[in-house]
């Protein structure tokens, strides 16, 4: 489509799910299957870009903010479907000046070895999973490479990605606030600009939540789990990393994940890939679309209609105003008051909040404080009432 001027109209990132895991991890709730190879993958990658093209046709013109391949595992996809997926993107839309193209991979040595092609696809940001530096953790984890791997894999990255973000997972059974800590510095010694630390959450439906539920796993309890999230500030504020997000740090302003603040910004993005979710204004209604989730169910879809979205719901103000205020509170920088007018919260209960120190007294923005990012399920459900 033609690009032409660009009307008054939110920017944009594009989220391309790519759902084939290797392996499936006891802890993942998302949608993922087990890569079989054969001729379905080239299939998806062909479907995923005609919905990129009907969804174009639907916003129009827009400023383009980002290019996230997620997963899934998008590092096992052939390369050279990632570049088609990106050129394909920038022509849709108008590329911004600060425009990142990022992609999550697992440190293995097989994807490791694509990621000089990945780089020349365009990539410039690398997500690695790396989930620990462990060998006995990685082992609990289901995960299918050792730490040796996962050292290696993220030096090949730095060397080949102008930017390199590693996932960890901890509050780990039985890890200590000591271990994690030193744990943490390992990471860092591997020279990332950004971390992304979560706490391991046991997911319904998961291997997890049936070893849970059967007595053979025990996640630590919430007092563990507080100290090793002190030990996480701790460690990377001395770093030099800033908390940016409940779960993110970056080394700088330039670090920060720019996909990642399209959601929690409350920016529009369009999901395409099977499962993906999509946030777009049209007609000045924001709409939540959601794709078939099964790869096969995806490519007849778009084959049919040209859309892979299975539903599609028109939110309304008040609907669109706790979404903002549930993604923007994770945020430092909070949400503007304004958003959230929908919402209608008396100012005195944004008063008390602050007297307890769980919102920062800022007329303009909600912010929450580090004590109120600790209870964000709290404070959000005191506020969007």
């Amino acid at each position: 489509m033609s690009k032409g001027p660009l009307h008054e109209a939110p920017p944009l990132g594009v989220y391309i799910h790519w759902p084939y895991c290797a392996r499936i991890c006891p802890y993942c709730d998302f949608n993922v299957v087990r890569d079989r190879g054969g001729e379905e993958p080239a299939a998806l990658a062909r479907a995923i870009a005609a919905d990129l093209e009907a969804q174009a046709a639907l916003t129009g013109p827009r400023q383009l903010a980002s290019i996230f391949f997620g997963g899934g595992t998008p590092s096992l996809m052939d390369p050279a479907w990632a570049a088609d997926l990106i050129a394909l993107a920038k022509r849709l839309w108008t590329p911004a000046a600060d425009l990142e193209v990022s992609l999550e991979a697992n440190p293995t040595d097989a994807e490791a070895a694509r990621f000089a092609a990945f780089a020349d696809a365009g990539v410039e940001r690398l997500s690695l999973g790396l989930q620990s530096l462990d060998d006995t953790a990685l082992k609990l984890l289901g995960r299918n490479h050792d730490a040796a791997a996962a050292v290696r894999a993220a030096r090949a990255a730095a060397r080949a990605f102008p930017r390199l973000s590693l996932d960890l997972i901890y509050a780990r059974p039985g890890q200590t606030p000591a271990a994690w800590a030193e744990e943490l510095s390992r990471a860092l010694d591997l020279g990332p600009e950004h971390l992304s630390p979560y706490q391991l959450t046991i997911e319904a439906g998961t291997a997890f939540d049936r070893a849970v539920r059967r007595g053979q796993l025990v996640p630590p309890d919430e007092e563990t789990g507080a100290a090793l999230f002190d030990a996480t500030q701790a460690v990377l504020e001395a770093a030099g990393f800033d908390a940016y997000e409940v779960s993110n740090h970056a080394r700088g302003e330039a670090a920060r994940s720019r996909h990642n603040l399209v959601y929690w910004r409350g920016h529009d993005y369009a999901g395409a890939g099977p499962g993906a979710h999509g946030r777009l204004t049209l007609g000045g209604a924001r709409q939540a679309t959601y794709a078939t989730p099964k790869p096969r169910d995806y490519i007849a879809r778009v084959a049919e209609t040209g859309l892979g979205v299975q539903s599609r719901e028109t939110l309304t103000p008040r609907e669109a105003a706790q979404e903002r205020l549930l993604s923007g509170l994770r945020i430092a920088e909070g949400v503007p008051r304004a958003e959230l007018a929908a919402l209608d919260i008396p100012p005195d209960r944004i008063d008390d909040l602050m007297r307890l120190g769980l919102l920062a007294d800022d007329p303009r923005r909600l912010r929450a404080t580090p004590a109120g990012r600790l209870v964000l399920d709290r404070l959000t459900a005191e506020l969007a009432v």
